[in-house]
C-alpha cells in the first residue's frame, strides 16, 4: 500500500490534517525550524578560527551560512528520516510564507529524500482546502527562501556587531535588532516629547440649551466664537504651552467667568442650521496588523497572546492563516459572508454587489487572503461556543463579526450642525456650536463597529454633553428659533501631552512607516518588554531609563541603523529579494561593507565600517539623561539613580538617590528629583551609638536599597606588610553588622531603636528538643524565614522574626513542608484527558511557575498562558511540544557511569569529530549549490 509522509510545523496542525487525510498518509510535525545558525562558540573547533568563526556566516564568500540541526531537534529529525524510509512520496505542508518556505527547504536539505517531493500549501485547514492543496502542489519557491535567509543573516550581523557595543558601554545582556531598536526608539521619542511638554491653561464655556417645546431634549453646546474670532482649544497650543494660532481668542479663568455673567440675561437664538447626509463604510477584513490592534482595543489582549490564540484557531481549522498583509477575501469567502449577513440580518443589509478590498501596504504579500473564518461557509459564534472558550472564543467571534460586517451595507443617517448666538450685556457676539448624528440605517454596524485608539484631542471633538458626536441627538430646530440657556458654565482645561503608545498604536505606527512585517510585531514587542526597555502601565507602553541610554547610543553612533526611512527601505529590499528583483548577496554586501565611495548622498557606510570606526564612546555620557537644574539621571549597573552636580566650591561627593521603579520618566520633574535627593541622600544618616558595643550606627542608601550598619574603628596595620599580607589581615578582622530595612521602614524616619532591632537578626528562637538544632529567625532574599540546620520555613510576616516563640516555631516545623522535598500541593485546575497519553491533565504550581502535566510529561505555561483560561487543547499542545523536544540536554541519568566508560566514550567522540572535520568544512562550502538544486525536487 502506498504511504505518503506529510510534514507540517506543529503537533496541533498535524492532528487536524491527519483527521482529514485518513489512511495512506502519515502526518508528522517538525515542531518549527529544525536547523539554524549556531552560536559561534558551538562551531567545530577547526571552524572557529575560519571564515565562519565570527557569525557562523562567511561574509567574504557570498554570505554563506553554516547551519546545524538544533540540539533539541536531533531526535525529531531522526524520527522523520525513519518515517521517510517507508514513504513513497513526501509532502511538505508548512505555511506558505517565508518562514514556512524556509522550514520546508531545511527539511529537504536534512532529510535528502529519494522519493518525489511536493510542496503543499493552503490558507485554511478544512477538508475542502486540504483536498484542493493535494491536487495543486507546486515546487519549492527559492526566492522566498532567499528572502528568509537574508533576513536571518541580516539579523545575525546586526545583533552580533551592535549588541557587544551595548554590553561594553551600557550593560551586559542587552540586545540590538533591526526592528526592536527602532520600535524602542519610537517609544522613547514619545516619552521625550512628554518630558519636554509644558501644559497651557485655557477656558471655554459650556451651555445646556432647550427649545420652547418641552418634549424636545435638552442639548449641549460649546462656545465657538466671540465677535467672529474662534475661541482657542488645545489644538491651538504647541507642546511648550504657547498659543500658535494668532487669530484665536485665548480665554483665561477671569475672562471666561466675566463672559458667563455677561450672558446670564442674554437672548439666545438659532443663527444657522446645516444638515448633511451621513455615510459610513465597514472596515476591511482583518490582516495580521489590524487583528492585533483590534484585539488589543476590544479584548485587552497583548499582541503575543493574540497571535498565539490565532495560531491555535488556525491549526484546529477555525480560521484562515493568521500571518497576512492582505485584506482581500476569496470569492468563496465573499459569498459565505454575504449569504450569512442576509440570513442573520436581512437582505436589505447586504449591498447589491460584493465589496472588494485591496492592500494599502507597500511590498509583497506573504499570504493572499485576509484572516477570516475557515471554510466555504462560516460557522457562527453560537455554533462553535461548545468547542471554544476563553480567548479562543472571543477572538473567533471578533474575526467572524469583522468578516461578515465587511460585506454588509453602509451605515446611513444625517449629521446636523447648529450655531446658537447671543449678544452679551457688554455688546459682544457669542456663538455656541453643537452637532449630532442620527443613524437611520445601521447597516454593517448591526454586526460590528471598529474600535478606535485614544486620540490626543478626542475630548474636543466630543459633544459638550460628554457623548461623542455620533451619539448626540439634536432637537428639531429652525433658523431664528428662540433658545433658552438652562445652564452656563465656565470650563477650565489643560493641554495634554502626546499619548503614550499602546501595543495597538505602536503596531499601527510601525506598519504606517513600513518598518518590519506585521507577522513579526508580536515578537518585537515581546523582545523589548523582556529586555527591560519597555514596561506596561495598563495599556500604555512606558520606556525605561535603560531604553533612553540604549537609544541615545544608537542615535549618536549608528544613526542610519535606527533611521525610520532606512529601516523601512530594508523591508522593501527584502520584499524585492522575495520577488526575485534583487540579489541577496549584493544586498547583504552593501549593507555590511557599504558603498565603495563611502557614505555620501544615498549611500551607506556599511555596518562593519561603522563598528570599526566608532571611536571612543563616553559610557558615562551615553548613560546620562539631564533632568534640569544640574540634576542628571544616570543608568547604572544596578538601576537608574539621580545625581546632582555640586555647586562650584562645594566640598564632598555629589548627592545621589535611586529612582523608584514605578516612576515613569515623564513624571521625574526637577521638583520630584529634588524631593528624592532630599529623602534619599547617599550620605550616612547617623542614628546614634549602640549602648552594648559603643559603635556608631548609621543608615545608608546602597546599591541594593537602604540599610543600617555599624561603623567599626579603622584597623591599624603594620605599614611594612605586603599587599597580600594586608589583604589577609583585613579579611581576618570582624565584619560590621548590617541589616536591610523592612518593607514598612523609610530611610528618613529611621531611629536608633529601629536600627538595633534590625541588627539583632538573625535572632535565636530556641533549640528543638528532639534534634538539638538551634532555630533562628532571619530575613532573606525572598522574605522572613525560620532556619533549623538545612531546613527552612517561611514566616508569614516580617514582624514574626522578632516575636515568634519556640512553641510557634515547632508548630510550623510540625506541618508538612510545601514545595520541593515536601508533600505535593493540590492541582490548581483539572482540564481533561490528554489525547496522546490518555491521562488526566492538571495545572500545578511549581518552583518556576505554573505548569501542565499528565503525570509523565510537564509543560511550562508561557507568559501569555493564564491559569484561569488555559484550555485542554492548549495544554495538550504544550505537552506535545515538550515530548517532541525530548529530554533536556545535559541532564544526569539515574545510572552511574564508571570512569572506564567515560574515558572510552570520550575517545570515541574524539575519533568521530576528527573524521567529520573535513566533511563539515566541505559541506559549508557547498551550501549554495545544494540550496539551488533542492528546488528541482518535487
Amino acid at each position: 500500500m502506498s504511504r505518503k509522509l506529510v510534514i507540517v510545523e506543529s503537533p496541533a496542525k498535524a492532528r487536524t490534517i491527519a483527521g482529514y487525510l485518513g489512511s495512506g498518509y502519515e502526518v508528522e510535525a517538525s515542531v518549527g525550524h529544525i536547523r539554524d545558525l549556531p552560536q559561534p562558540s558551538e562551531l567545530p573547533v577547526d571552524m572557529k578560527k575560519g571564515p565562519f568563526g565570527k557569525f557562523a556566516v562567511d561574509v567574504h564568500n557570498g554570505f554563506e551560512p553554516y547551519y546545524v540541526v538544533d540540539a533539541d531537534k536531533k531526535k525529531k529529525v531522526a524520527e522523520l528520516k525513519r518515517l521517510l524510509k517507508d514513504a513513497d512520496e513526501l509532502y511538505l505542508a508548512t505555511d506558505e510564507d517565508r518562514e514556512g518556505e524556509a522550514i520546508a527547504w531545511h527539511l529537504l536539505q536534512e532529510l535528502k529524500p529519494k522519493v518525489p517531493v511536493h510542496r503543499m500549501v493552503f490558507h485554511e485547514i478544512t477538508p475542502e482546502a486540504i483536498a484542493r492543496a493535494l491536487e495543486n502542489t507546486r515546487d519549492l519557491d527559492t526566492r522566498l527562501v532567499d528572502a528568509q535567509e537574508t533576513r536571518r543573516i541580516l539579523d545575525r550581523l546586526y545583533g552580533y556587531e551592535v549588541s557587544p557595543v551595548l554590553w561594553r558601554k551600557v550593560r551586559q545582556g542587552l540586545s540590538a535588532g533591526r526592528v526592536q531598536s527602532v520600535a524602542t526608539r519610537l517609544v522613547v521619542e514619545r516619552e521625550r516629547e512628554r518630558m519636554a511638554f509644558r501644559a497651557a491653561d485655557y477656558w471655554d464655556l459650556k451651555a445646556q440649551l432647550a427649545t420652547q417645546d418641552p418634549a424636545e431634549p435638552v442639548f449641549g453646546a460649546r462656545l465657538s466664537t466671540i465677535d467672529g474670532a474662534r475661541v482657542a482649544t488645545g489644538r491651538d497650543f504647541d507642546d511648550q504651552g504657547i498659543l500658535t494660532t494668532r487669530s484665536a481668542v485665548h480665554l483665561d479663568e477671569d475672562a471666561a467667568r466675566v463672559l458667563v455673567a455677561a450672558l446670564e440675561t442674554a437672548d439666545f437664538a438659532v443663527r444657522s442650521l446645516e444638515t448633511k447626509p451621513y455615510t459610513r463604510k465597514p472596515a476591511a477584513p482583518f490582516t495580521t496588523s489590524t487583528l492585533q490592534q483590534e484585539a488589543s482595543r476590544k479584548l485587552r489582549l497583548g499582541s503575543r497572546q493574540t497571535m498565539r490564540t490565532a495560531q491555535s484557531l488556525y491549526e484546529n481549522g477555525y480560521i484562515t492563516y493568521m500571518r497576512t498583509d492582505s485584506p482581500a477575501l476569496s470569492a468563496q469567502a465573499i459569498d459565505a459572508a454575504r449569504r450569512q449577513a442576509a440570513e442573520l440580518y436581512g437582505a436589505e443589509f447586504v449591498p447589491s454587489g460584493p465589496r472588494i478590498y485591496t492592500s494599502k501596504a507597500k511590498g509583497a504579500q506573504e499570504a493572499h487572503e485576509a484572516i477570516r473564518p475557515a471554510g466555504d461557509s462560516f460557522r457562527t459564534p453560537a455554533q462553535v461556543a461548545h468547542e471554544l472558550s476563553g480567548d479562543q472564543f472571543k477572538l473567533y467571534e471578533l474575526i467572524w463579526k469583522r468578516t461578515v460586517a465587511s460585506q454588509m451595507a453602509d451605515a446611513r443617517g444625517s449629521t446636523a450642525s447648529v450655531k446658537i448666538g447671543a449678544l452679551t450685556s457688554d455688546g459682544r457676539d457669542a456663538i455656541f456650536a453643537a452637532s449630532g448624528t442620527v443613524i437611520t440605517f445601521r447597516g454593517f454596524m448591526a454586526a460590528y463597529e471598529e474600535g478606535r485608539d485614544t486620540e490626543r484631542y478626542a475630548d474636543e471633538a466630543a459633544a459638550p454633553s460628554g457623548k461623542g458626536a455620533d451619539d448626540a441627538r439634536l432637537p428639531q430646530l429652525a433658523q431664528g428659533d428662540p433658545i433658552t440657556a438652562n445652564e452656563l458654565t465656565a470650563d477650565g482645561h489643560q493641554t495634554s501631552p502626546p499619548p503614550r503608545f499602546t501595543e495597538a498604536s505602536l503596531i499601527k505606527a510601525l506598519e504606517e512607516r513600513g518598518i518590519g512585517r506585521p507577522s513579526t510585531y508580536a515578537a518585537t514587542i515581546s523582545v523589548i518588554q523582556d529586555r527591560g526597555y519597555v514596561s506596561n502601565r495598563g495599556q500604555a507602553l512606558v520606556p525605561s531609563w535603560l531604553a533612553f541610554a540604549v537609544t541615545r547610543l544608537l542615535e549618536e553612533n549608528f544613526r542610519w541603523l535606527v533611521d525610520y526611512d532606512f529601516t523601512a527601505s530594508m523591508e522593501e529590499d527584502l520584499d524585492a529579494i522575495a520577488a526575485g528583483d534583487k540579489n541577496r548577496v549584493e544586498w547583504l554586501s552593501r549593507f555590511y561593507f557599504g558603498d565603495a565611495d563611502g557614505a555620501g548622498a544615498g549611500e551607506i557606510e556599511g555596518l562593519s565600517h561603522a563598528v570599526e570606526n566608532l571611536g571612543e564612546i563616553d559610557a558615562r555620557e551615553v548613560n546620562s539623561i539631564a533632568i534640569g537644574d544640574g540634576i542628571t539621571v544616570r543608568v547604572g549597573r544596578y538601576g537608574p539613580y539621580l545625581e546632582e552636580t555640586p555647586v562650584a566650591g562645594a566640598v564632598g561627593d555629589p548627592k545621589r538617590a535611586a529612582v523608584p521603579e514605578e516612576l515613569a520618566p515623564d513624571e521625574l520633574t526637577v521638583a520630584k528629583a529634588r524631593e528624592l535627593l532630599e529623602t534619599q541622600a547617599e550620605g550616612d544618616l547617623v542614628l546614634g551609638v549602640d549602648p552594648s558595643t559603643g559603635t556608631t550606627i548609621v543608615a545608608r542608601n546602597g546599591r541594593y536599597g537602604p540599610y543600617v550598619t555599624e561603623q567599626l574603628p579603622e584597623p591599624e596595620l603594620d605599614p611594612s606588610l605586603s599587599a597580600a599580607a594586608k589583604k589577609k589581615a583585613l579579611a581576618a578582622l570582624p565584619k560590621p553588622r548590617t541589616g536591610s530595612l523592612l518593607s514598612t521602614m523609610q530611610l528618613p524616619t529611621m531611629t536608633l531603636a529601629d536600627a538595633l532591632k534590625l541588627l539583632s537578626l538573625p535572632r535565636v528562637v530556641g533549640v528543638d528538643p528532639e534534634s538539638g538544632d538551634t532555630i533562628t529567625a532571619q530575613n532573606g532574599r525572598y522574605g522572613p524565614y525560620l532556619k533549623k540546620g538545612t531546613d527552612s520555613r517561611t514566616l508569614a510576616t516580617e514582624d514574626a522574626m522578632f516575636d515568634v516563640t519556640l512553641e510557634e516555631a515547632l508548630a510550623i516545623y510540625a506541618q508538612p513542608k510545601r514545595g520541593r522535598g515536601g508533600s505535593a500541593a493540590a492541582p490548581l485546575r483539572e482540564l481533561g484527558v490528554d489525547p496522546v497519553s490518555e491521562k488526566p491533565i492538571v495545572v500545578k504550581e511549581g518552583r518556576f511557575g505554573a505548569y501542565v502535566t499528565d503525570g509523565e510529561t510537564n509543560g511550562t505555561l508561557r507568559t501569555e498562558d493564564a491559569v484561569e483560561t488555559i484550555t485542554l487543547e492548549r495544554a495538550a499542545e504544550l505537552l506535545a511540544d515538550k515530548r517532541a523536544r525530548g529530554p533536556v540536554k545535559g541532564r544526569k541519568t539515574a545510572a552511574k557511569k564508571t570512569a572506564v566508560k567515560k574515558t572510552a566514550a570520550k575517545k570515541a567522540a574524539a575519533t568521530k569529530t576528527a573524521v567529520k572535520k573535513t566533511a563539515v568544512t566541505k559541506t559549508a562550502a557547498k551550501k549554495t549549490v545544494t540550496k539551488k538544486t533542492a528546488a528541482a525536487q518535487g
